[in-house]
């Protein structure tokens, strides 16, 4: 379990890509400004059972692009496998929306309630001379495919995201949004 704790510390907090999105913005590039803010949540999951040993978290991210800002939240569980660390997406308690679920509004939620989202591939993070990789690529539908990719150090959190439809690209950036940690 200590190498799940070192990767949940290095996951958790509040995290920007203030730095990048000026580098891009004084290149005239089409890039988000971008913020993550990741809370584990276990004190909020009752009747989780006795021997449990992953993390569920919270990840609330912001985009804003063009003047508008679109949040779109996520639970997670992370755990420890012989392998490497295991995400798993898990699909919103009943009665919240991926635009106003934070950890803030999330009431006590029974773990017998959970479910793990059916669309999403677990990724596999491996950690090699302190940086953790990994991701997947999931079929949210038979034309919509989802692929992740990510790195993380100390330095910063590294995202690549990409949706496409029917193999053309509706989603993402050539370049990878790069998050440091703030405050």
């Amino acid at each position: 379990m200590d190498k799940l704790n070192d990767f949940m510390d290095l996951l958790t907090g509040s995290f920007n890509n203030a730095e990048q999105f000026e580098r891009m913005r004084q290149a005239d590039a089409d890039f988000p400004y971008a913020e993550h803010v990741n809370t584990i949540c276990n004190d909020k999951i009752t009747n989780a059972p006795k021997d449990f040993e992953g993390f569920f978290m919270v990840e609330e991210s912001y985009y804003t692009a063009n003047g508008n800002t679109h949040a779109s939240s996520h639970l997670f569980l992370f755990t420890e496998e012989e392998a490497g660390i295991r995400l798993a997406s898990y699909e919103l308690p009943d009665g919240y929306k991926k635009s106003t679920f934070t950890y803030e509004a999330l009431a006590p939620v029974d773990y017998r309630d959970l479910k793990a989202s059916e669309k999403f591939t677990p990724a596999l993070f491996v950690e090699k001379d302190g940086v953790w990789e990994g991701g997947s690529t999931s079929m949210f539908s038979p034309a919509l495919k989802f692929t992740l990719h990510e790195r993380f150090s100390e330095e910063c959190l590294e995202v690549n995201e990409s949706m496409e439809v029917k193999g053309k690209k509706t989603f993402g950036y050539d370049e990878p949004i790069l998050y440091k940690r703030v405050g």
